[in-house]
């Protein structure tokens, strides 16, 4: 196991500075030159001087491998630069919003997981029944309704007509734990019903697929509980490609994140990167998407070694 481990440990490292690299060169590569920007919003004609002034001093008048090895090692240190926009260290804005995006994406995942694995269970069990196919329509429409649809509708529904929760904003937790958890349950649901319904239709086939194998009948010859064939053996197995979905699960997450956080004007990572992008703020954007992609490095990393877990014969492989 632990070689196992090393050697995707050392993959992931590599990845991740393949992943920086590409971020860097595609950043430099989008139209617009951030110093007109910046000075375009305080002068409407800026000359070439005070261009060439700005862009001294953001250094974007050194070449491009200059810039790079600067930003790298820099981000080695934890030093991601400064906003162009705000002049504050990136970390720091990074700082501020990663724990509001956090905070929505740590109770969806989970939500996602435990609603989704015993519902698939429950329909593939009761195949033919009546539980078969409204499990199944449930699924079918959390995989086709858009996050944005149901984002809106929930906002219809529970904030305009109810008025039973706000329909956006919101408030720190530190400051009141109560009306922090009353602004975040919509976006939560949002986010949660997208991969419910993927998760939930992975487990009933891999449950309907591990049930027509040999040790099965096996299990059942032998005498053992429905409760032990089911959660011991077929569940175990059946959770392999689950798993894939559940890793694959929280890159739907990021991307919903950015038209939910819109929606209910949520403050956090993908409205920070949105507006980075218009303004060209290098920096920020370099930070804002290593960070997220940082974050779907580890949750590849994670997903392979439960692999090994759930299934010993992986590890040697």
């Amino acid at each position: 196991m632990r070689s196992y481990l090393v050697r995707r440990t050392v993959a992931t490292v590599g990845t991740t500075w393949l992943v920086a690299t590409f971020i860097f060169l595609m950043v430099h590569m989008l139209p617009g030159d951030p110093a007109i920007m910046i000075l375009s919003s305080k002068d409407e004609t800026p000359t070439l001087e005070a261009v060439a002034a700005m862009r001294h001093r953001l250094g974007l008048d050194q070449p491009v491998t200059v810039q790079y090895a600067r930003w790298f090692m820099g981000m080695l240190k934890g030093d991601f630069g400064r906003s162009l926009m705000t002049d504050r260290p990136v970390a720091q804005d990074l700082g501020m919003r990663i724990p509001r995006t956090i905070s929505l994406l740590i109770p969806s995942l989970p939500l996602s997981v435990l609603l989704g694995i015993p519902l698939g269970v429950v329909s593939a069990l009761n195949r033919g029944r009546i539980w078969d196919p409204l499990v199944s329509t449930i699924a079918l429409i959390g995989v086709s309704t858009p996050a944005f649809v149901s984002a809106l509708l929930l906002v219809l529904f529970f904030a305009i007509n109810l008025r039973l929760v706000p329909s956006s904003g919101y408030v720190p937790l530190a400051d009141d734990p109560v009306v922090f958890a009353r602004h975040a349950i919509l976006p939560v649901i949002s986010l949660t019903l997208g991969p419910m319904a993927v998760i939930m239709r992975m487990t009933r086939s891999a449950v309907l697929e591990q049930i027509q194998m040999d040790y099965v009948r096996t299990a059942w010859a032998k005498g053992l509980t429905e409760r032990v064939v089911i959660y011991k053996h077929v569940l175990k197995n059946a959770l392999i490609p689950v798993v894939t979905i559940i890793g694959l699960s929280l890159g739907s997450l990021f991307s919903g994140s950015v038209v939910i956080e819109a929606i209910y004007n949520w403050p956090g990572l993908s409205s920070l990167l949105l507006r980075a992008v218009a303004y060209r703020d290098y920096p920020l954007v370099q930070g804002t998407i290593l960070v997220v992609a940082v974050g779907f490095i580890v949750a590849n990393l994670v997903t392979d070694l439960s692999y090994g877990f759930l299934d010993p014969r992986i590890r040697y492989n």
